[in-house]
This record gives C-alpha cells, structure tokens and sequence, in this order.
C-alpha cells in the first residue's frame, strides 16, 4: 500500500518516541471503555505494550471479543498482553520492567509526583470496584496515591492512568526519553518501525496475545 510522505513521517515519529521501559497493568477492569480510553492515552505517551490480566475466564472471552471489533485510532498501535492467570501475568512483568507500582489508598502510599517515574516501570490498577487484589500488591513494589483535595478519594480509572501516564510523560521529556531513549537501541527502533508500517498496510486492528 502506497503511504503519503506525512504519513510515513508520523509513523516515523511514532516508533521513535516509544518509551521500552513504561507500561500498564490491568487487574480485572472491566468497562471496555475504560480500557479503550487507557490504550488511548498509552499510545499517546509513547507506550508501546500493556498487561490484561482477568482471573475470571469470562471476563476474558468477553476481552477478546471486544478487541475484535476494535480497529479504530490509536488502539491498533499499543500491543496488549491478555492473562487470566494473576502469577504467571506478574512475573512477565516483573522480567520485562523494574519497578510495579501499584494505585492503591494505604498508610504508607506516596504520591505519584513523588515516584521517579524515568525509570522502568509498570503502573497497576485495579478493578473498578475493588480495587487491586491482594495477589498483585503482593507484586508491587510501593503504593502511589493521587493528591485530591475534594471530597472523594478516587478517580475513575480511565482518568488515574492519565493522570499518572502523563507525570511520567513530563519526567520523560525532562530527560530527553523523546529524543534518544537510552533504552531502545537503533536496531530496536528499526524493527519497531517495520512492524508499524506493515500494520499500517494491512490495517491491521488490535492485537492481542493470548498469554495463558
């Protein structure tokens, strides 16, 4: 498929300026609009991955349904990883990325402005109920909370990944991670480059990996 010069030098820029070492996980969300509005906002920080984990086996047929009839915007250019099995997911994560992060209210969570957030990273977030499970903070390596100063102490979960992805954003960019990421090699970015040209020709929709 023949691709127009502007075209090919946003695609360009795109792979460019992921960030390698950044992502999300998500513990049992289960609003699809919720996840869509967080793959929006991954793509638009540069991430090029995030973790699906669903411990009940329906939530997660549902999830690949969806993601089926998904093939608008940015989603087709964030990689998503489904799991239904919560260690088998956590340990991926912990082999790919340093720090887990996780969103949740505890005596001893700090506020997301405080984490240093160029370094590698995975950003938890839970259910939208319930919040994280007791397995994936056992995975986390600190909780980090939203300053508010209004009577609610939440945010929809949509909003907190925004939030949080875009303090990351601005440490990045502070460092100069938008430029020359020190941790994507030019080969890297090369091969990352190829596979978006070649989703851009096929149209390619969302992928999604079936982990477990």
């Amino acid at each position: 498929m023949k691709i127009n010069p502007d075209r090919l030098d946003k695609i360009r820029n795109l792979a460019a300026r992921r960030q390698p070492d950044l992502t999300v996980v998500l513990e049992n969300v289960q609003d699809p609009h919720n996840i869509g509005a967080v793959l929006r906002t991954c793509d638009s920080v540069g991430i090029k991955e995030i973790y699906v984990l669903y411990t009940d086996p329906d939530l997660a047929r549902h999830f690949m349904a969806v993601g089926k009839r998904t093939s608008a915007g940015s989603r087709k250019w964030v990689d998503v990883h489904l799991f239904t099995h919560a260690e088998t997911c956590f340990e991926r994560v912990k082999q790919r990325y340093g720090n887990l992060w996780s969103t949740h209210l505890s005596a001893d969570a700090c506020s997301v402005y405080d984490l240093d957030l160029a370094e590698s990273a995975a950003l938890l977030f839970g259910n939208e109920q319930h919040g994280l499970s007791e397995m994936a903070l056992s995975y986390s390596s600190g909780n980090f909370v939203i300053p508010q100063m209004g009577m609610a102490q939440s945010l929809n979960i949509s909003v907190a990944c925004a939030v949080s992805l875009y303090e990351a954003y601005r440490q990045r960019q502070v460092k100069g991670y938008y430029d020359q990421h020190p941790g994507m090699p030019e080969e890297a970015r090369a091969a990352l480059l190829e596979d978006y040209l070649a989703r851009h020709a096929t149209q390619e929709s969302m992928r999604i990996f079936r982990q477990d």
